[in-house]
């Protein structure tokens, strides 16, 4: 039975499903304000403006919350099963890949649900204030988790377990509860480098340092516009995000199957064929991204992506389902979906395309002309 604070919460964590689960103080580490300063100032957050909002509360915990005295790092394993490589896909050009993370429901309710039952189990059991936090607030994550010994910020910039490799999802609770802190993780990459050199739109300016305007899954989930033109061919049938460079981190020799089921990968996920995901409207894309967090960047942005995989695919059978994007309501669609044609037609056929169709919208024009 254990005795001691930290040990109860950490047993009833486990209890509500948490696969791992140490403590850090609340007060902001200090390399953290500096290094998100300079990622901020090179632009690197792209579009991504509410990093730079409320930047000084992502770098101090207790610039948000100046209650807070400790902070309760929590991770959910969400590895995939056995001898399922996520880099096997990229082979299979008329399907989609799409990122572990997103094949099953949304991590944000699951981990919340949890964070929800724990932390009302705190209040409740030692009168203390709590905060909980899962990628929704500004609070800095992988900095936190590393100073709690969950694992360590590799060079791609992720956190690394050297229990779960690359597949863990974390959420915080902010309690005013003095916990005595956890050893900090040590950085454990040494001279590999593979997370880097497998990139392949070159995101890594260096070594811990993230671009992420040049990510893919920045590209196929934040951006807002169209893919730029630099980066299509490289994102091949990747259609939600990138898995390349967490999959080929070797401390994944260690990891192990989710056991939580919600985040289990669904069969219609795993392997699906782009000429279906083409064909869906709003109302079939709701429906099969139901709880899944791929239904947030919404149809438009979704069959953006697919169109650029369709046009990586190489396949010809595929270019009915772009040419059939054309007469698409979205100008974003329709735009990916005529680079898409430009190849997989004959060049004397997607000219004669070009020429017979009248498009209104200007970007869609001009994606044309880049094209012809």
């Amino acid at each position: 039975m254990p005795n001691s604070i930290s040990d109860q919460i950490k047993a009833r964590a486990r209890a509500e499903g948490f696969d791992a689960v140490r403590f850090a103080g609340a007060q902001a580490a200090p390399q953290n304000a500096a290094r998100l300063g300079e990622f901020l100032d090179a632009g690197h957050h792209g579009e991504m403006a509410w990093m730079a909002e409320r930047a000084t509360w992502r770098a101090d915990p207790q610039g948000m919350w100046p209650a807070a005295r400790s902070v309760i790092m929590l991770g959910i394993n969400y590895g995939p099963e056995a001898g399922d490589d996520p880099l096997a896909i990229l082979q299979q050009r008329d399907r989609a890949a799409i990122s572990v993370y997103a094949q099953g429901d949304d991590y944000h309710d699951v981990v919340k649900k949890k964070l929800k039952a724990l932390a009302g189990h705190i209040f409740q059991t030692f009168n203390a204030e709590v905060k909980v936090f899962v990628d929704t607030a500004p609070v800095m994550e992988k900095p936190l988790a590393q100073k709690a010994g969950l694992g360590w910020q590799g060079k791609h910039t992720n956190l690394v377990s050297r229990e779960f490799g690359s597949w863990l999802f974390l959420g915080s609770i902010f309690t005013t509860l003095e916990l005595p802190p956890d050893s900090a993780e040590d950085d454990h990459c040494g001279n590999c480098h593979a997370c880097l050199d497998v990139c392949p739109t070159n995101a890594f300016p260096a070594p811990y340092r993230l671009d992420a305007r040049r990510c893919i899954s920045y590209l196929t989930i934040e951006n807002k516009g169209p893919i730029p033109r630099e980066f299509r061919e490289s994102m091949g049938n990747r259609i939600y995000g990138c898995d390349d460079c967490l999959a080929v981190c070797p401390w994944n020799k260690f990891a192990s199957a989710a056991s939580e089921m919600k985040l289990a990968a669904r069969a219609e996920l795993k392997n699906a064929r782009l000429a279906d995901l083409a064909a869906l409207d709003d109302a079939a894309f709701r429906a099969l991204f139901r709880k899944s967090p791929v239904k947030r960047i919404g149809r438009d942005r979704f069959l953006r992506n697919v169109m650029i995989a369709i046009g990586n695919s190489g396949d010809a059978a595929l270019a009915g389902a772009a040419r059939a994007a054309l007469d698409d309501a979205s100008p974003l669609v329709r735009g990916a979906a005529v680079w898409a044609l430009s190849h997989l037609l004959p060049r004397q056929d997607f000219a004669a395309l070009a020429q017979a169709t009248q498009e209104t919208d200007e970007d869609v024009r001009q994606e044309w002309s880049a094209t012809a």
